[in-house]
């Protein structure tokens, strides 16, 4: 198994204020980077080689500690594809957001043990047990038919089958902050699912399944140290205070 970890992501105002960057990746958590944290979890879980995602300054605070720098782009979607086409295709590949301030390699390698071969998977933590690893956290959490989850910043891609994710990966990077865009992508029955609350984690693997053609699925119970990224000001702050 190789990884990839994406450290692109900018951050302005407060949070790079509060953060004494303007790379969410280098913003520190009780004394180290997020991003020293997911490249430690990476090889923890198993990770042969490790690949980074970022610009300059990613590479400098990197140094010698990763295998390869991949130079980030300046449009997310081509970011992803990046990252998915970091190693050759011939291993699994892991791959990892660079903002989940507790993520761990006993919970990476956990996630990664659960997934088979075959399989695409991707982390999900029960908002029950979420909300008991981190009480009074600001609001995390999507309810699909019913079932409260938070989802994850890991991914297994199986040996051969990065070059397919990274096509519906791009699609899907592009429609995410258009409603619009994303009823295309997915199709007017998922939409009318998710609008009248009948939309179903079950019914997202088959669409992942048929769009990539692979099995796609949702790990479900995974650590919630998996599933609380640090996207916002207050997710920076709570996790800074919060062991």
């Amino acid at each position: 198994m190789n990884a990839v970890i994406t450290a692109g992501g900018a951050i302005a105002g407060d949070y790079a204020a509060l953060a004494g960057t303007p790379i969410k990746a280098l913003a520190r958590v009780r004394g180290r980077t997020m991003l020293d944290r997911a490249i430690d979890a990476a090889y923890a879980a198993g990770a042969a080689r490790v690949a980074v995602v970022g610009g300059n300054a990613v590479a400098a605070a990197c140094g010698s500690r990763v295998d390869k720098i991949v130079e980030q782009s300046g449009d997310g979607g081509e970011n992803v594809v990046r990252a998915l086409s970091a190693w050759p295709a011939d291993k699994a590949l892991l791959y990892l957001t660079s903002d989940l301030p507790y993520v761990t390699g006993e919970a990476l390698g956990a996630f990664v043990a659960r997934v088979p071969d075959d399989s695409m998977g991707v982390c999900l933590s029960s908002y029950a047990t979420f909300a008991r690893r981190f009480p009074s956290a600001p609001p995390f959490g999507i309810t699909l038919a019913g079932e409260r989850v938070v989802n994850g910043g890991a991914f297994m891609i199986p040996a051969g089958c990065a070059p397919r994710a990274a096509t519906i990966a791009k699609r899907l990077f592009g429609a995410r902050k258009s409603p619009w865009a994303m009823a295309r992508l997915l199709g007017p029955s998922l939409i009318a699912r998710y609008l009248i609350g009948r939309l179903s984690i079950t019914a997202l693997e088959g669409w992942a399944t048929a769009a990539l053609g692979l099995r796609a699925w949702a790990v479900r119970d995974a650590a919630p140290e998996l599933a609380y990224d640090a996207d916002l000001i207050e997710e920076y702050r709570y996790a800074c205070e919060h062991d």
